[in-house]
């Protein structure tokens, strides 16, 4: 995807032609190969330019509503399939049973925090730099706060995958990182996100193979030059580096420990990392004392239900994947993040949680063989009405 009217093909033959997009950094068109001698600053001057172009002539939102959520700083739910969902067109309720929008739902909740994922040029153009910078706005407009999570992909990155976006496959090093930063600068310039993550679950590095953590200096320079972007773009935006789990983390953070960032996010899912919540805490603790930042659990979720509302396989479907202690009902649902809410203050400089998949309900229908991997981890049941667990989201 690119924003009309931004990207420009420059056909000159006499060197390799590149594409220019806002926010994207400097991408070699796809026909040609590349020379690193054809690299003229001013061609990235151009693409930023373009960028502040393109964003200056959109019309500005309302003036947002001051946040009035105290508590926890970070009470924050990843929806990231809220387009798709509104684009479905499924009715949803509030807790009384009246049809409510998502969003209205999570901010009279007590959500002070929307999380929504970046990738490059998804093939379907959903969490797209543009999808996300028009969700932003709504959150922003709605006294919540907005936090990025950046792949620096076409599609989902994690510990076991983190491909190249298509149109950065044969850079060089050197311009991988020149990309890194202006796509970063790109976001942060046109969103002004409250918080942005520079990888998402970077356990394993980012952009491989370049960026893998086997080759830590590469990797650690790509941080950096996300880092760099993110400072240079707005002041105020708080960079977050995210870790899968708590599984060698602080071999991970020794590695990084130059980085210029300011919370360590960790992800909780305890299908994958561990069902003992007392020995969660004391790796929180130990973590939080060696790596001196700010601590968010940034992805987390749990089931109400081990049934099904599609023909589409869960993640979630046996009690050996649970803790004991929480069964998969509303009330266990609640009683596990009122858990993850009460570890999380009571970790030293613990700053608040985030789940995932809350919105992941089978929008695609009942008989979708395609649809949600999730529903009976959402935050609302199978009649889309909201559940109990938001209770856990209160100021």
């Amino acid at each position: 995807m690119s924003i009309d009217g931004f990207r420009k093909d420059f056909p000159d033959q006499k060197r390799p032609q590149y594409t220019l997009t806002p926010g994207f950094g400097l991408l070699l068109h796809p026909m040609n190969p590349i020379n690193p001698a054809f690299l003229p600053q001013q061609w990235l001057r151009i693409s930023v330019l373009a960028l502040f172009l393109a964003f200056s002539a959109c019309s500005k939102s309302d003036k947002p509503e001051p946040p009035t959520n105290t508590g926890l700083p970070v009470r924050a739910i990843d929806a990231s399939l809220l387009g798709q969902v509104r684009q479905s067109g499924v009715a949803v309720y509030n807790a009384e049973g009246i049809q409510e929008d998502m969003l209205l739902t999570l901010k009279h909740a007590g959500v002070n925090t929307i999380r929504l994922r970046v990738w490059n040029h998804p093939a379907d153009g959903h969490c797209s730099p543009e999808e996300v910078k028009s969700l932003s706005a709504e959150i922003k407009s709605l006294g919540m706060k907005v936090w990025l999570s950046v792949h620096y992909s076409d599609t989902w990155a994690d510990p076991g995958q983190q491909t190249k976006p298509l149109l950065w496959q044969n850079l060089s090093f050197n311009q991988l990182k020149d990309s890194v930063y202006w796509f970063t600068k790109g976001l942060v310039t046109a969103i002004q996100p409250d918080y942005i993550q520079i990888g998402n679950e970077i356990n394993n590095g980012l952009l491989w193979p370049d960026g893998q953590a086997a080759h830590s200096v590469q990797m650690l320079e790509m941080l950096a030059e996300g880092a760099r972007a993110v400072r240079e773009s707005n002041a105020t935006t708080r960079i977050l580096i995210h870790y899968a789990g708590q599984d060698k983390a602080i071999d991970f953070l020794d590695r990084i420990k130059l980085l210029d960032y300011d919370i360590l996010g960790l992800s909780y899912y305890p299908l994958w990392h561990g069902r003992n919540t007392d020995s969660l805490q004391m790796q929180l603790n130990s973590i939080a004392s060696i790596v001196n930042k700010d601590v968010v659990i940034a992805e987390t979720s749990y089931p109400f239900s081990l049934g099904w509302n599609d023909w589409t396989n869960n993640v979630i479907g046996d009690t050996s994947q649970l803790i004991p202690s929480y069964p998969p009902t509303p009330q266990g649902q609640l009683d596990f993040l009122e858990k993850i809410r009460s570890m999380i203050t009571h970790t030293p400089k613990g700053i608040g949680f985030c789940y995932w998949g809350g919105e992941w309900i089978s929008f695609k229908g009942s008989q979708a063989t395609n649809g949600s991997t999730w529903e009976n981890q959402a935050l609302w049941d199978f009649g889309n009405k909201a559940l109990p667990a938001l209770d856990a989201f209160r100021p």
